[in-house]
Parts: C-alpha cells; structure tokens; sequence
C-alpha cells in the first residue's frame, strides 16, 4: 500500500502516499490517494487482510505475529481503531468469508517484471481481471515462478530517520539480528528474512519503539530502466491492478527516468 513508487516497489496493504526516488529499497510497493474513494477503498483491503490474518490463528496479535503484521500496516494507514477491531471480530464469525491468497506473475511493457497478490472469494474472477489488465496496456502474465526469481521475499522493517543516526541503525540491526539496514533520505529500513521477520521486527520494537511499516514483500534484486512512454502505460496498468478490489500488492523491478517522474508527479 505505498505510493506511485517510480522505481517498481508497491507494500499490504500497505498505502503509503509521498512520492518516492531512486531508492533501491524503495522500488517495492505501490499504493495510491489520499481521497476519501481511494482511503475507503485501502481500508477495506487493510480490513480483509486483518480478517484473513485473524482466521489463520488466534485473533490476537500477541499470539499471531501475521495479525500483528496486518495491524501495524493499518494504523501506519491512520486506519481507526474500531475499523481495526471489526475486521478482527469478523474473523470469528460464523459469515466470514472464506478469501484463497494468490500470486499472479507476469510481464508489463518494457519487459518489466510483475507480480501481483491478490485475496479472492471467486478465482476465475480475479484471474480474468488480471489478465486482461495485463493484456490491455501490453503486457501478459505468465507461469508462476516465471518472474518471481527475479526478486527476493524478504521482510521489512522501516523506521523515519528521526530515530536515530545510521551509525545507530546499524548497531540495531546487529542488536535486533536484521540482516542490514538500508538508511536513506526517506528513513531508516531494515531487511530480514522472512523466517526471522517476527522475531526481529519486536526486537527492533521493543529497542526502538514502534516501527512505522512492517512487512513481508517482494524485492526487486535488480531494476530495469524503462523508456519515458512505455512508463506510462505500465503505470496505467499498475494503477489498474491496484484499483481492483481483489489486489492486494503489486511489485516490480522498473525504474523511470527523472523525467517521467516529473510528468508523473504533475
């Protein structure tokens, strides 16, 4: 749920809005608006993610380190508190509805490597309606584990620069057993394995203070370049993706040139 990221990194849900860089790290996540359509739309994923979480395990999240992942993600959206809870209490209900979590893959233009997870009631659904998004704006999805190799799943935990020096971070990501920490102009963010995610991202809470995203996401390991007009229409197939009700988080590994941000942006 991150922002229009220009260098193909888009988070569960995680919607965050400012614009991003260059930043390698921050080529994952894309979440978009601020308006009240585009904020009721986010929580409404943020919830079903918090629902799913809760139904997988105990619906606390002292005891559900994936609920514990979904909340941290919600209030980072400034969702209420009572949004929060009613997502919770409906994993117990007896009407819950039953969500299948699928990863799609495929190809944007410029050659541009994807992938999409999505939480569904209806498979075939989702599944035509991402294809022919892909289809539509020159692109196609491919076999799972076609692009994903391309990436690496990893969990990531992001703290605003404010907390402390990177020279701090460091001695914190060793403290805390993180596998780096990656300090930009956008803040401080640290890398685990999805194995250790948990474990570090309370080490680092308990040292730090809450953090300001946790996650598990895909990372590009490298980034492709893509020309001005081919950008354009892979971020109208991103915001496409984004905006169906089913998508829950699209990554990818392109970057744009300084250029096409601007227009972007403007």
């Amino acid at each position: 749920m991150k922002s229009p990221l220009w260098g193909g990194y888009l988070a569960p849900q995680q919607g965050r809005q400012e614009m991003a860089g260059h930043s390698q790290f921050k080529n994952i996540m894309f979440r978009k608006g601020k308006q009240d359509k585009e904020r009721s739309k986010l929580f409404a994923k943020l919830s079903r993610e918090i629902t799913v979480a809760a139904k997988s395990g105990l619906p606390d999240p002292a005891h559900n380190p994936r609920l514990r992942t979904a909340i941290i993600a919600a209030k980072a959206e400034s969702m209420p508190k009572d949004n929060i809870q009613r997502a919770i209490t409906k994993a117990t209900g007896g009407d819950a509805e039953n969500y299948d979590e699928i990863r799609y893959e495929g190809r944007g233009p410029g050659g541009v490597a994807l992938i999409v997870e999505t939480m569904t009631d209806n498979r075939n659904r989702t599944s035509a309606d991402v294809r022919a998004a892909f289809a539509k704006y020159g692109g196609a999805m491919a076999e799972t584990g076609s692009v994903s190799f391309l990436f690496d799943h990893v969990g990531v935990i992001t703290y605003p620069l404010a907390k402390g020096s990177e020279d701090a971070m460091l001695e914190a990501a060793l403290d805390c057993g993180a596998n780096e920490c990656v300090s930009t102009a956008d803040g401080h963010e640290f890398l685990t394995s999805m194995e250790d995610f948990a474990t570090v991202r309370d080490a680092l809470e308990a040292k730090l203070g809450a953090p300001a995203s946790a996650a598990i996401v895909w990372r590009a390991q490298n980034n492709v370049a893509v020309a001005d007009e081919a950008g354009e229409t892979l971020m109208k197939l991103i915001e496409v993706l984004d905006d169906h009700d089913d998508v829950q988080n699209v990554y990818g590994n392109y970057e744009f040139s300084d250029a096409l941000m601007a227009k972007l942006a403007g």
